[in-house]
């Protein structure tokens, strides 16, 4: 069983990018309290998502496994009934794991009803809710649609003295112009504009609240625990509450990342991205000068925020018991590469910031250190299944534990590559490209300096981070790669034929089936005659 002394805090944000905080380089964006949290801890400058969009991201989160292995692909794709979870597997350590925020996880309600599971008894929850014990479980968004479920936010807002239609949408995500009309804040163009409530009453501090109710409640469960802090920031709509959103300019916004030779002939999925609407919208220099500052305060939103979190676990005793991991599901090109949301795999897109605090002693020595390892979003199950004491169970968790990484341990036999993969059948870019539902797949491998895109039906897509940091060049059929490409297409087709289904017999298991076992089962297989069935018997203790 868990130490009872031992819990997790494991902080996610929605579309953060990593390149968006003062620790990670960003020159005018400025988070302190990140910043303190890396100097306690273990900044990883190589995390990769197993898919740049928010379901099967997190799915693979939450379970340890790749996204061909859970089979969720999208968002609002099932996580099939049966999945492992890392709920069941710190459920087995006595170890709690709440949920505060944002899933994205859309029950197997078919297979459910299938094998008679009702949706309200603990085994039904913990299926629906991802293996989450649900303390407050709010995706984010929350359109006006006719029959559409209100979060206990919504409740919260009106409580509070701000009543509306769609609290969530008309208060917290949308402006109000001096004439008292709304200003839509899923509309880019109010981006720039205050959010229409309180900033103490917007989704982060709510969010925070929440989460330290839930800790205040624990310590008389006394049971240890794993709480998902779930912020749904800074994912669009982009508008944020004063002071915030205005507390950076136009002037504040970077660069662009991209050049006018990557529309120039570019690789046929690349170039249907760069025609969706977003993508589109996010070309205009207008529209990214608009939006970032809104990004960015949300960002400082959240900053402000853990602040007051992590004075909270000093005052209660919990900081040097607590792990701490914050990270985010995916990043935003916000017009990078001349690309709007996430989808592909340009660094800006699937690399995502990790920083994790090991309240151990033996992590002293790693302190404030900075680790380039590849790292993938599927080692956080293991390594929470390690830190609780458990063993991670290789058939079904496929991610490393970075417990030695954290340590300062020796390492052998890390893995040489990332992988990430995509499925972009639910987005036009299927029909602009004349692909069926079951064509529409895109593999990532990176080894640390190129990045090769496997997407069947085309031609591959490659770039050399060393020559080219800011992937401009696109080397997928320059013939002086040949090479390279054939050997990341090895470690392609090696990933691929990992065995990743066999979750119900474990290595041990197997490990214990031989000869012996199958004389004492009575299996008599190829033995000629009665001696030398006993010489047998007798060669594996038998007799």
């Amino acid at each position: 069983m868990p130490h009872a002394d031992k819990n997790i805090l494991f902080i996610m944000c929605d579309q953060l990018r990593f390149d968006y905080l003062s620790c990670y380089g960003h020159p005018r964006l400025k988070t302190p309290n990140i910043d303190a949290l890396a100097a306690r801890g273990v900044r990883f400058t190589r995390a990769y998502v197993q898919s740049p969009v928010c379901g099967p991201s997190r799915m693979s989160f939450y379970t340890g496994r790749y996204m061909r292995s859970h089979g969720s692909h999208w968002n609002n794709f099932p996580l099939r009934i049966g999945e492992p979870t890392l709920g069941r597997h710190l459920k087995d350590l006595g170890v709690r794991n709440v949920l505060v925020g944002k899933t994205h996880m859309t029950a197997d309600d078919e297979g459910m009803e299938r094998l008679g599971i009702p949706k309200g008894s603990v085994i039904g929850v913990e299926a629906a809710q991802c293996g989450f014990e649900p303390y407050e479980r709010d995706d984010g968004l929350h359109p006006s649609r006719p029959g559409a479920p209100r979060p206990a936010y919504d409740t919260y807002l009106e409580e509070h003295g701000f009543p509306a239609r769609n609290p969530w949408e008309d208060r917290a995500n949308s402006g109000i112009d001096p004439d008292g009309n709304k200003q839509n804040g899923w509309l880019l163009a109010h981006s720039d504009k205050e959010a229409n409530v309180p900033e103490e009453h917007s989704e982060t501090p709510y969010m925070t609240r929440r989460a330290m109710d839930f800790m205040r409640e624990a310590k008389d469960d006394g049971r240890p625990w794993c709480l998902h802090l779930s912020y749904i920031k800074p994912h669009w709509p982009y508008i944020a509450p004063a002071p915030y959103h205005d507390m950076f300019g136009a002037d504040d916004v970077q660069p662009a990342i991209r050049s006018d030779g990557e529309r120039q002939n570019p690789h046929p999925v690349f170039g249907a991205f760069m025609d969706l609407r977003v993508s589109r919208n996010f070309a205009r220099e207008d529209v990214r000068r608009t939006v970032i500052p809104a990004y960015m305060g949300l960002i400082r939103q959240i900053d402000d925020q853990l602040g007051v979190l992590f004075r909270f676990l000093d005052d209660e005793g919990l900081t040097d018991k607590t792990m701490i991991v914050f990270t985010s599901d995916h990043g935003d090109y916000l017009g990078d590469h001349w690309l709007g949301e996430k989808d592909l795999f340009h660094e800006v897109s699937v690399k995502v910031p990790l920083i994790v605090v090991d309240p151990s002693k033996e992590a002293d020595g790693t302190r404030g250190t900075v680790c380039d390892r590849l790292v993938e979003a599927i080692d956080l199950a293991p390594t929470f299944i390690d830190f609780f004491g458990g063993t991670p169970p290789r058939h079904i968790v496929e991610g490393r534990s970075l417990k030695p990484l954290l340590r300062g341990e020796p390492v052998a036999g890390w893995r040489q590559v990332a992988v990430s993969e995509y499925d972009y059948s639910m987005l036009d870019v299927r029909r602009t490209l004349g692909r069926k539902p079951n064509e529409c797949r895109l593999f990532m491998v990176f080894d640390g300096r190129f990045k090769y895109v496997h997407a069947p039906g085309f031609r591959p897509m490659l770039w050399d981070l060393e020559t080219d940091p800011n992937e401009y060049r696109d080397l997928g059929d320059d013939p002086d790669h040949a090479e390279v490409r054939a050997r990341m297409k090895e470690h392609l087709l090696a990933w691929a034929l990992t065995d990743h289904n066999r979750i119900t017999m474990s290595d041990d298991q197997i490990e214990t089936y031989g000869p012996a076992r199958q004389l004492r089962g009575g299996i008599l297989i190829g033995y000629w005659d009665e001696k030398e069935l006993a010489e047998a018997r007798k060669a594996y203790g038998l007799e």
